[in-house]
């Protein structure tokens, strides 16, 4: 088990490693002036002069990786070129609201994903089975834009029930002190007991999080159902049954128990991949997440803000497959 599981951690690492290495040589080749964008638009040849100095500009480019590398390894994203602050400093901003959505989509790809799958596979080729995969197939196909601007029109614009973006409306951010413990809003005005903000939060998060909520409840279940498919099939299960056991509970006791390693790959995956997809929805519900703080970056080109990012993003990959196969190492098969 240990041997496994350090195998997953330096293989992770060496995926990290890359990740580091590529973005910085890509952000260092591409057509900007970092000092210029350092001093600012109306800077002196001298201030960029300085500026380069200042950034280390004017070494190798070898030397530059290395100190970034040393840098990295003392915790230390750099320093944002548009905003001057510290890296890591902005990201424990920009990443509680993420978080917050990714959190709210893995909730639902569990408690809707899950029992979705398992009855479409106890009901294969009937009328839910039927409904269960189309519905499926559409959460992961359609695209995240158009599903956003679709609940957009009809929540916001034709039944004017939910809010269009943001987090919080305006005039309760002037009537009331915003509480910020984790920088997840609706965690933060419940613990308080703050009702009235908790409730506006709450409405805020619904469309945004109905929207990155779709592609894991729909991986989810596809995954979820073709594990039972092929589980069912077994002479355990088919032994069971003719013992005399209810279906129910050979399904959640017995099935669904040996079908979670894939379920737990695949959700992590999806966890991932909503980590990124939340970018495009944060830029269309104005979530003020790191999508936002990207979208910044990569238009300014701040590259060490974009490297900050990018490896936040390849961490969690990480991270998520390194949960996943320590949940699937659990089967002693699995370890070789």
């Amino acid at each position: 088990m240990k041997k496994y599981i350090f195998k997953r951690i330096l293989l992770g690492l060496l995926v990290l490693a890359g990740v580091v290495t590529i973005t910085f040589f890509l952000t260092r080749v591409l057509p900007s002036n970092p000092a210029a964008q350092w001093v600012g638009p109306r800077a002196t040849p001298e201030q960029i002069a300085a500026a380069i100095k200042t950034l280390g500009l004017d070494k190798p480019l070898i030397v530059q990786y290395k100190t970034y590398v040393l840098n990295l390894l003392k915790g230390d994203l750099g320093v944002s070129l548009r905003s001057k602050q510290p890296v890591l400093t902005e990201l424990k901003t920009y990443v509680p609201p993420t978080l917050e959505l990714v959190l709210i989509s893995t909730v639902f790809a569990v408690i809707i994903g899950i029992p979705l799958g398992l009855y479409s596979a106890k009901k294969k080729d009937k009328l839910l089975d039927h409904f269960c995969r189309f519905f499926s197939v559409g959460a992961v196909s359609l695209p995240t834009f158009w599903v956003a601007l679709f609940l957009q029109l009809i929540f916001y614009r034709w039944l004017q029930l939910l809010p269009l973006g943001g987090q919080l409306d305006a005039k309760l951010k002037l009537m009331y002190e915003v509480p910020k413990i984790t920088g997840m809003l609706t965690f933060d005005t419940l613990i308080t007991g703050n009702m009235t903000l908790f409730v506006d939060a709450l409405k805020h998060i619904i469309l945004p999080g109905i929207t990155i909520s779709l592609y894991p409840i729909g991986l989810v279940a596809r995954m979820t159902r073709s594990a039972l498919l092929e589980i069912l099939g077994e002479d355990y299960i088919k032994a069971a049954k003719s013992y005399g056991l209810k279906d129910n509970l050979i399904l959640w006791k017995y099935a669904l128990k040996n079908s979670l390693g894939t379920t737990a790959t695949v959700l992590a995956l999806s966890v991932g991949y909503t980590l990124v997809d939340t970018f495009l929805v944060e830029a269309i519900f104005n979530w003020p997440g790191v999508g936002n703080y990207i979208s910044t970056a990569v238009m300014s080109m701040d590259y060490p803000a974009i490297i900050g990012v990018t490896l936040l993003s390849a961490s969690s990959y990480v991270i998520l497959n390194l949960i996943a196969d320590i949940i699937i190492a659990v089967d002693p098969r699995v370890r070789t």
